[in-house]
């Protein structure tokens, strides 16, 4: 049994994960964290990380790296995704990083980053089906991680067959399009072209008909999920594993793009830091599965933070 660290640094989140992992089998948590620290703010205007985030970000980083610590941890693995890689500042990040953690983050392709959200997502998805009563999901998979500035697409049924990622995400989409409390039907139009766009992208690279499974993950996708379970509180348990149809991520869709902020804000399921996005990335699930034609989604709480867990601890980071 290894116990490492890792830490999932995205546009929207940074997130830590301190797990115990056997050779083989599932890994055991040990604490997950996540905050909202928004690191991507702006980047898809500027092309640069706003010196407010970074110092946001590094803020969390500095008590992540402290509980790491006294958690006892053998291994750490920073991760950093889509912001990060788009930003001219990228540098600046890394140096940050490096005196915040003592290495630096290991600032990953979209394949890399794809591949790491299929590990994640799909270790423990019989383990979640038995807990709701239901029959493993079937592969082939083709898993779809929603982020804040990209969204990754892994095709693969026990190992990874094909992947892409495209730059749609719930922070770039509603800091592009999405402006108005609530976005007039204009706006959401625009967002949904710019996701049809992407879709085509996919496409070239990935068979999706060849999936039996859509396996949905991350904050947005969780975030649906709870809303269409009419969960009374953020309940991972209730979530992880569960089965949403397509009208149901429709009608929650249309929900919040209708909704003012501040009814989003009062929904009990939502974390502060998704008011703002959360529409978006509906809207992203919502169009994926009816251009892909799947009638349900299996939600998984496991997702990038849990590949990078089982990657560092069994000897394959990097």
């Amino acid at each position: 049994m290894t116990r490492v660290a890792a830490i999932d640094c995205g546009t929207n989140s940074i997130r830590l994960l301190v797990a115990d992992v056997p050779a083989a089998g599932a890994h055991t948590d040990v604490l997950r964290r996540m905050e909202i620290v928004r690191l991507g703010q702006g980047v898809d205007a500027t092309g640069r990380l706003a010196p407010e985030a970074v110092e946001r970000t590094r803020k969390v980083l500095a008590e992540y790296a402290s509980t790491a610590r006294e958690l006892g941890v053998e291994a750490v693995r920073m991760v950093a995704t889509s912001a990060t890689r788009d930003a001219a500042n990228r540098g600046d990040f890394e140096d940050m990083v490096r005196a915040t953690l003592g290495q630096l983050p290991d600032v990953v392709t979209g394949s890399e980053e794809a591949e790491l959200s299929f590990l994640g997502a799909t270790a423990s998805l019989d383990r979640a089906a038995a807990a709701h009563g239901s029959p493993p999901p079937e592969p082939p998979f083709l898993v779809v991680d929603i982020g804040g500035g990209s969204t990754e697409f892994v095709l693969g049924d026990g190992e990874v067959r094909a992947g892409r990622s495209v730059d749609i995400g719930c922070v770039r989409l509603t800091e592009r399009h999405l402006r108005g409390d609530p976005p007039p039907p204009a706006e959401v139009d625009a967002a949904e072209r710019d996701i049809r766009a992407a879709l085509d992208q996919v496409t070239g690279d990935v068979p999706v008909g060849e999936a039996a499974t859509l396996v949905g993950l991350a904050g947005s996708v969780t975030t649906v999920a709870a809303l269409a379970l009419r969960l009374p509180a953020y309940d991972a348990d209730a979530i992880h594993g569960s089965r949403i149809s397509c009208d149901a991520v429709r009608a929650v869709t249309a929900d919040l793009l209708t909704a003012t902020r501040a009814h989003r804000a009062a929904l009990p399921v939502m974390h502060p830091g998704r008011v703002d996005v959360i529409g978006a990335g509906a809207l992203i699930l919502r169009v994926i599965m009816d251009a892909f034609d799947f009638g349900e989604v299996v939600v998984s709480e496991h997702d990038i933070l849990d590949g990078i867990a089982l990657r560092l601890a069994r000897g394959h980071a990097g």
